[in-house]
């Protein structure tokens, strides 16, 4: 459905996200998916289209936007029906440069942003850990200052754009005795001493989003790479939480629309018992169902936008997202699967690959768990 709420900027923005996706994404991610990765030139180009910076400033070549066009492109990406690709553009564009965007000095943001909205340099953040997931205290990386630098010492795993970024925003603990109150950020770029990335992880779906462990072995930073303020990082990563869940909440909700149009497409034609599928009333109803789940899932996320947008507290909003889309997502692209019969379980289908990629996002950014703990301290 459109958006009754959006503007004539958010309406000319969809639009031309739909088309760009459909003319250069959709036809090429297939590839990408064998390899593993999204080429950096797509995020170039993607750049140059002004995609990437939709909500930073005008003076650093953004749009100068707010919450709702996360929302926006996250849904569109998500429509593409490749999740590995779409999650490789919103990690940049709004779970790790939104670091450098809300803590960094005047000096760091104009040495780096310029080069983040162009796609000339991507960007990734390296929180979890493989002892360290949604539980940011327990994170085990660490960092002593030693002159002009400081030193950093630690692995991060599942790290997404891991292998493919050029400068990442990597939490670690500069006071190990003040738990939560000990963490801080700092900018590393690749080619930085005593950093390199290890493995780069096989997963079950997400096959074109570049994940990785990252390693710190004694790795020196200047001084001037901390990241906002020593030992505040913990309060940052909590801030931006918000951003990445609403991304994840509405990427979802995109993925879902989709699902559903390819297989009304698909039922609409298919023939069992002399008729096609859609003649059955328990296909059509359960199709219905999942439809107005869906619109309902799109609205909450539209909401949390909004009161992001003006300025109003959305953790439990968001919270509600996150938790509901990541996981209604799967109800749907099970009964998506299952209405294509065996073609859904054919490898390279569109359905069988949505249903792999759906299976992470109760996970990544907050599991559901976590998300309603969120939602319960606020009940």
């Amino acid at each position: 459905m459109d958006d009754p709420r959006a503007d004539e900027t958010l309406t000319l923005l969809r639009d031309t996200l739909r088309r760009y996706v459909e003319k250069q994404i959709v036809p090429k991610a297939a590839a990408w998916e064998e390899q593993g990765f999204v080429p950096r030139e797509v995020l170039r180009d993607m750049g140059r289209m002004g995609f990437l910076g939709l909500r930073y400033a005008e003076e650093f070549g953004g749009g100068a936007l707010d919450a709702r066009a996360t929302a926006l492109l996250a849904e569109e990406l998500g429509r593409s029906t490749f999740s590995g690709f779409a999650i490789t553009v919103l990690v940049h564009t709004d779970m790790a440069s939104p670091h450098l965007v809300n803590a960094g000095t005047p000096a760091q943001i104009a040495k780096y942003l310029p080069k983040i909205v162009s796609g000339e340099a991507i960007t990734a953040v390296a929180v979890t850990e493989p002892d360290a997931g949604s539980d940011v205290r327990s994170i085990r990386t660490s960092a002593r200052r030693e002159g002009n630098e400081w030193v950093l010492k630690g692995t991060k795993m599942f790290i997404t754009n891991g292998a493919l970024a050029d400068l990442y925003f990597v939490a670690a603990k500069t006071d190990p005795a003040a738990g939560s109150k000990g963490l801080s950020i700092f900018i590393v770029e690749k080619g930085t001493q005593g950093f390199s990335v290890g493995r780069k992880l096989e997963k079950m779906g997400w096959r074109s989003s570049d994940t990785a462990e990252l390693v710190f072995d004694d790795c020196r930073v200047p001084a001037e790479n901390l990241l906002g303020q020593e030992n505040r990082g913990f309060y940052a990563i909590m801030k931006n939480f918000q951003n990445e869940r609403l991304a994840i909440a509405s990427m979802a909700m995109g993925e879902a629309a989709k699902a559903i149009e390819l297989t009304l497409e698909y039922v609409r034609t298919r023939k069992a018992f002399g008729a096609p599928l859609w003649d059955k009333q328990a296909i059509r109803q359960r199709l219905s169902m999942l439809a107005a789940r869906v619109e309902a899932g799109r609205q909450l996320v539209r909401h949390a936008a909004d009161l992001d947008a003006a300025g109003r507290d959305c953790v439990k909003e968001v919270s509600m997202a996150k938790a509901y889309c990541a996981e209604l997502l799967n109800d749907v692209v099970y009964d998506c699967l299952q209405f294509h019969g065996g073609f859904g379980y054919i490898k390279e289908s569109t359905i069988e690959r949505m249903y792999r990629d759906a299976r992470v996002q109760p996970i990544g950014g907050g599991a559901t768990e976590v998300m309603l703990e969120e939602v319960a301290k606020r009940l």
